[in-house]
């Protein structure tokens, strides 16, 4: 079973783009993320006739998430993460296909820091704690996917001081993302690829896709219970340099 996710960074804009790599990569599930359209702009007829099912949560202008499962209709589980009533802001959805729960998860970028951006971004970054600790509990098998806008690591960015400001490699966006790995759950990639210097977003300005400069900031990151299961995880890394293309490229793991 091949579950990926994919920033697509405005889902009408890159169909084509999208289309082109689940004909050739076919996955069996797709997380998108920044759809970037509304729920009524989702573009389901498309998706319905590449042979993927879906469930959505869109938002105008921005945010916005998606599960796909190729021949099969994902079972929506729930549309947003639970413990902010007041958060109305589309970026996380999850459901159950053959037999998995999977997530489309966004985080908030934080910029600038500090600020009230960041406090929501560690704010995000706690409930999602909160939840992933409650799948936990049940032994459930999860992959939470998705786009976490953080770095985990200095090898999980390009060698540079230019970033040091950033949220996305703050010290406390950090280890909000290692408190959650440390609760048992498996960084797929880095299981697998520990010491490579692996990215899955080239920012478009600054030449940055021509020079390498990219980061790590989407994950799959699996239960203990699917963690034995896990064969392969990589990037379709060549899907960024596409004309059109998105600024992040797909991450994927293949669960026996």
């Amino acid at each position: 079973m091949k579950i990926a996710t994919f920033n697509i960074n405005n889902i009408n804009r890159r169909l084509p783009n999208l289309l082109a790599w689940m004909r050739a990569a076919k996955p069996d599930v797709v997380a998108l993320q920044e759809l970037k359209a509304s729920d009524g702009e989702f573009p389901a007829a498309a998706i319905e006739k590449a042979g993927y099912g879906a469930v959505w949560r869109g938002q105008k202008t921005w945010n916005g998430v998606a599960i796909l499962a190729r021949n099969a209709e994902p079972v929506l589980t729930r549309d947003q993460l639970p413990g902010d009533r007041d958060d109305h802001e589309a970026r996380y959805i999850e459901a159950a296909v053959a037999g998995i729960i999977i997530t489309s998860l966004y985080l908030p970028n934080g910029n600038p820091q500090p600020g009230p951006k960041f406090d929501y971004k560690l704010d995000w970054f706690a409930r999602l704690k909160r939840h992933a600790k409650a799948f936990l509990k049940q032994d459930l098998p999860v992959v939470l996917a998705g786009d976490y806008n953080v770095a985990p690591t200095a090898i999980d960015i390009y060698p540079t001081r230019s970033w040091d400001k950033d949220a996305l490699i703050q010290p406390k966006s950090r280890a909000a993302f290692a408190s959650i790995v440390a609760q048992g759950w498996c960084d797929a990639i880095r299981e697998l690829h520990p010491e490579e210097r692996i990215y899955t977003f080239w920012d478009y300005q600054r030449n940055r896709w021509l020079r390498d400069a990219g980061l790590r900031l989407d994950h799959l990151l699996l239960s203990p219970q699917l963690a034995p299961r896990l064969v392969k995880a990589g990037v379709d890394r060549n899907i960024r340099g596409e004309d059109g293309a998105s600024d992040h490229a797909p991450a994927w793991v293949v669960l026996k």
